[in-house]
């Protein structure tokens, strides 16, 4: 039997949805900076969807214990006929970013980036802490 979408996974898709529906245009948020993480034997590795984004749009900061990526567009599809008019005008801009805490004792030159196809791979190594020295109790007279 077939339901409406109302009772599907996001019943929100059907009121959010609408001008994708009847208009054809496919811009989905949710797809945007799917991420998988991976436990490797040193670190860990990231593997991050940026579709329709190129390698410039792409920046990673490292900042106290925390690695930030951040993807910004500026997209312009102007397309007009012979005689310069337009015939249709399309831009979108925007900017996406996640974080991740990484450790106080990862710096810039531990990780390593590579940006291909619209998908964006991190090795980030464990950040392994020092042993923390067990208190000692010091005994008081009187």
């Amino acid at each position: 039997m077939l339901m409406p979408s109302i009772f599907g996974e996001n019943f929100m898709d059907d009121f959010f949805g609408f001008p994708e529906r009847y208009f054809g245009r496919t811009f989905n948020t949710t797809r945007m900076m799917q991420t998988d993480v991976a436990e490797t034997d040193g670190g860990y590795e990231v593997t991050m969807d940026l579709p329709g984004f190129e390698k410039e749009d792409v920046k990673a900061e490292l900042k106290d214990g925390y690695l930030t990526i951040t993807a910004n567009a500026n997209k312009n599809n102007d397309e007009k006929d012979k005689n310069g008019k337009y015939i249709r005008r399309e831009r979108y801009a925007g900017t996406c970013s996640r974080s991740f805490y990484v450790g106080e004792n990862i710096s810039q030159e531990d990780i390593k980036a590579k940006f291909e196809n619209g998908t964006l791979k991190l090795n980030i190594p464990k950040d392994e802490k020092p042993e923390v020295e067990e208190s000692k109790r010091i005994a008081i007279e009187g």
